[in-house]
């Protein structure tokens, strides 16, 4: 038996979820086509015969423009530390960043293995693939560097058999039918939330979270209800839409993840309040779902 745990780090949006819905082969995480759609660091449970990866999903680390953004850049970087492997994910297709250097630079006070992960391979040729290797393998001393498409599942069967060799512990954390440690209800409040994401345009994202007010799981049906929080009364007008359709189209996506999740059917309402600033008061962030950390 061998088990470990191994980080999923990156700048936003290079494909961290998808990356961990395609280990698992169950979507556990949700995404999105704009960056930090992760919010929360999201555990997911690989099972197989003789081994068992817990795998970290954790917040894009960005620039922050506000406390939630320094949250989650403090949740990011602390997964750093104490862990088998770290998987640094990069978009192979948009060439090293800044976001990435800076990364690289708090990745050398780390003791664990770095795996150098780029992703998107799909979008560029086998000559910018190489080219990419070589310049990434300039700046950092990467135990491996694995190229990937994450959506399309190119190259992840390598990976986790890459993985597969630095796992150091021999005892198993979570029972096989476990794949994920987040609850059910955290899991129907993201699926809300990544439907507005999907839904609303570029800038109401991030003014946007989800949290499940009510889970109510009875023999045939399951009763949930999740609080859209907004931080304006402009956004909340948005997200219902005209005659309210917006918010019953998210309602009726989000229903289709969860019953598919639970394997039953599911009655969810959905309201939106407003919470104005809420990113910036501390005192909301254990009610909305965030870890504490110390700032």
């Amino acid at each position: 038996m061998r088990s470990g745990f191994v980080s999923i780090i990156g700048r936003p949006n290079v494909g961290k979820s998808t990356l961990l819905n395609s280990l698992i082969n169950q979507k556990i995480a949700i995404t999105s086509n704009k960056p930090q759609t992760t919010r929360n660091i999201i555990q997911g449970i690989y099972n197989e015969e003789g081994y068992q990866i817990v795998f970290v999903d954790t917040p894009g680390i960005h620039k922050p423009i506000n406390k939630l953004g320094k949250i989650l850049n403090k949740e990011a970087q602390s997964l750093t530390q104490d862990v088998d492997a770290i998987l640094f994910v990069v978009d192979a297709s948009e060439g090293i960043g800044s976001g990435d250097k800076r990364i690289i630079a708090d990745l050398r006070s780390t003791d664990s293995p770095v795996l150098l992960i780029l992703n998107k391979i799909d979008k560029i040729s086998r000559e910018d693939i190489i080219k990419t290797i070589n310049e990434y393998r300039d700046l950092y001393d990467f135990a491996e560097i694995i190229p990937i498409s994450a959506l399309k599942k190119n190259n992840v069967d390598d990976l986790l058999a890459t993985i597969k060799k630095y796992l150091t512990d021999n005892i198993r954390y979570f029972d096989d039918d476990i794949i994920t440690s987040s609850s059910i209800s955290f899991m129907a409040s993201e699926f809300v939330r990544e439907k507005l994401l999907r839904m609303t345009e570029q800038e109401i994202p991030h003014s946007i979270t989800c949290v499940t007010s009510k889970f109510e799981e009875k023999t045939d049906i399951v009763n949930i209800t999740v609080d859209v929080i907004v931080d304006r009364d402009s956004i909340k007008k948005i997200v219902i839409g005209k005659n309210g359709q917006l918010l019953k189209s998210v309602g009726i996506e989000a229903r289709k993840d969860i019953e598919a999740l639970l394997g039953k059917q599911v009655y969810l309402e959905l309201y939106v309040k407003t919470l104005k600033n809420w990113r910036d008061k501390e005192k909301y962030f254990s009610e909305l779902g965030f870890n504490e950390i110390e700032l």
